[in-house]
């Protein structure tokens, strides 16, 4: 790993300036860091639209008025000393200038089953033809319930048989359809965490 330390002044611009990290809302995936004045906070309020400080060119730019790869915020997070802020946002396309999700290289698989629910939302959304998951949706509440039930039946017989692999098959097929089947039902990951930490909290 190469970093590159010579333009970076840490006492420039510091003054006013509060760093802030962005989450995607749907994957939690970190997608980049840029600042704010109270200016661009104010902005991105009003806007709801991610919008920073540039300490190069010493004014305010929106994050995707360039490229159309706007961050639509969803919601905002002070930490514990109110000095840094996370932003949770919808983002329009590749967050990075290099065309890619993040700015940061993370592995693929981070944050992949809030992808894949998106994924799922879309094709619920647009139907397309030749698409599996048009095919459940298509088949109705009754099918998709019965998928599940047969994935989770094999699923068990793989995990008491032994079989690794087959497991990890049969197991992944089972959370593909849970998810349909969440979609159809109006349920998310995000509501089954909740759910779930709410017990955790008891």
């Amino acid at each position: 790993m190469e970093l590159s330390f010579k333009d970076f002044d840490l006492t420039k611009n510091a003054d006013g300036l509060l760093p802030v990290v962005v989450q995607d809302a749907s994957t939690l995936r970190v997608l980049m860091l840029g600042y704010m004045n109270e200016e661009a906070f104010a902005k991105t309020k009003e806007s709801g639209l991610v919008t920073f400080f540039s300490r190069s060119r010493q004014a305010l730019w929106t994050k995707g008025e360039t490229s159309g790869n706007f961050l639509h915020v969803v919601e905002m997070f002070a930490d514990c000393d109110a000095d840094t802020l996370l932003i949770q946002a919808h983002p329009d396309g590749p967050t990075c200038h290099r065309g890619t999700p993040s700015c940061w290289d993370t592995a693929a698989e981070e944050g992949f089953l809030y992808e894949l629910q998106d994924v799922i939302q879309q094709r619920h959304a647009n139907m397309p033809l030749g698409s599996y998951t048009t095919y459940l949706f298509e088949k109705g509440l009754n099918r998709m319930a019965q998928k599940v039930g047969e994935e989770a039946v094999e699923t068990i017989i793989e995990a008491t048989s032994g079989n690794r692999e087959k497991y990890i098959e049969e197991a992944s097929d089972l959370l593909y359809h849970l998810l349909v089947l969440n979609e159809q039902m109006g349920v998310s990951l995000t509501d089954l965490q909740r759910e779930l930490l709410s017990r955790h909290k008891k």
